[in-house]
């Protein structure tokens, strides 16, 4: 009788392991949102913020808001001008004053495609009479235009 007993014990072990097993790992797997797995949802909200604080921080620093997506080009315009101007009625309601920015401006995009400026002619001049003088000047060239 006593092996009869001891087989069911015997397989009331497996049991008993298996079940412990899925406690443990569902009490485990229940804190997968702590491991900084990020949902579509949760990395669009964060994005969405980030922008909003990239306005504000604008409006703070006293930039205007096209400087702003200038220097932000990867952040959602939409959401950097609701921070903005969430900011801007802050600072209204608050008399508070900005903050001059120590980072200077940008160069306007058109500005930094354009080629760079010809030199005047006089430096033009002063170039070809050292040239000349050092004897590196070109035959039948004069300094004169």
């Amino acid at each position: 009788m006593r092996r009869a007993r001891g087989s069911m014990l015997v397989m009331r072990w497996p049991r008993t392991w298996f079940v412990a097993a899925s406690l443990l790992a569902s009490l485990g797997l229940s804190g997968c949102d702590q491991l900084g797995i990020e949902t579509p949802e949760k990395a669009a909200e964060r994005q969405i913020a980030d922008a909003k604080a990239v306005g504000g921080a604008c409006r703070h620093a006293m930039r205007a808001i096209e400087d702003c997506y200038i220097l932000n080009p990867k952040a959602e315009k939409s959401s950097v001008f609701a921070g903005w101007r969430d900011m801007d009625e802050y600072m209204r309601e608050n008399k508070l004053e900005g903050v001059a920015p120590v980072v200077p401006r940008p160069p306007p995009p058109a500005a930094a495609s354009k080629p760079s400026a010809p030199v005047d002619a006089d430096e033009e001049e002063a170039d070809e009479e050292s040239d000349a003088k050092a004897g590196k000047g070109k035959p039948g060239k004069s300094g004169a235009h």
